[in-house]
């Protein structure tokens, strides 16, 4: 397999497929794993690495050869994790969405010669994460929180932080417009940080949104 190289950042918005089976979640990831079944017992999820910026291609390479090669029984999802990130940018907030492993894809499989000749020698993918050459699967508590994630059962998008503890920042917006002050918190659920301004010679804390400042 040839190396490639890819300019495809991983700041971007994808739609994910399943495999025409229904999606695991972290609801029934539990009852699937401890169904009494043999196909349940075996199933497991992994994780491949592949070249960067190439995980969604990857993606829709192997969905296309678990099709083609009827493989549906043996391969059932194929996912690249991906997390909501609030990030501000040129004075807007926007909602974007990166991937959680950039380089990475899961897969749901039941492993088996075949299953890992069709995963490994999908275009893209330059091996699975294990000991060895053996692939290892993944914790149950690992695949169950990356779950979550993917199924967007989180609250609200993860707020992207641009600013620390400590830092001095301007005052650009609202009553203390150009009041020079220093970040002494930080709420990320509210977007939110509480600078301290020096007002009438002594130092006032004021709670601020994101948009409000800018590093000096």
């Amino acid at each position: 397999m040839q190396g490639r190289s890819c300019n495809e950042e991983n700041a971007v918005v994808t739609e994910e497929h399943t495999n025409g089976t229904e999606q695991t979640t972290p609801d029934n990831l539990e009852e699937e794993q401890q169904s009494g079944s043999e196909t349940a017992d075996q199933r497991r999820w992994y994780a491949i690495h592949t070249y960067s910026g190439y995980e969604n291609k990857v993606k829709s390479h192997l969905e296309a050869r678990i099709a083609s090669m009827d493989m549906r029984n043996k391969i059932f999802q194929v996912i690249v994790p991906m997390e909501e990130e609030v990030e501000i940018k040129q004075g807007q907030r926007r909602t974007v969405q990166r991937k959680v492993f950039p380089g990475y894809v899961l897969v749901e499989m039941i492993m088996s010669d075949e299953a890992w000749y069709v995963v490994r020698n999908t275009p893209g993918v330059t091996s699975f994460v294990g000991s060895g050459t053996r692939p290892v699967s993944l914790e149950y508590h690992e695949i169950k929180t990356i779950l979550k994630q993917v199924t967007k059962e989180t609250e609200k998008p993860k707020a992207k932080i641009s600013f620390t503890k400590g830092q001095s920042v301007r005052v650009i917006d609202g009553p203390f417009t150009e009041f020079i002050g220093t970040v002494s918190d930080i709420n990320p659920d509210r977007n939110k940080v509480t600078v301290l301004v020096s007002f009438f010679g002594r130092e006032t804390s004021v709670i601020l949104d994101f948009l409000q400042i800018e590093k000096i």
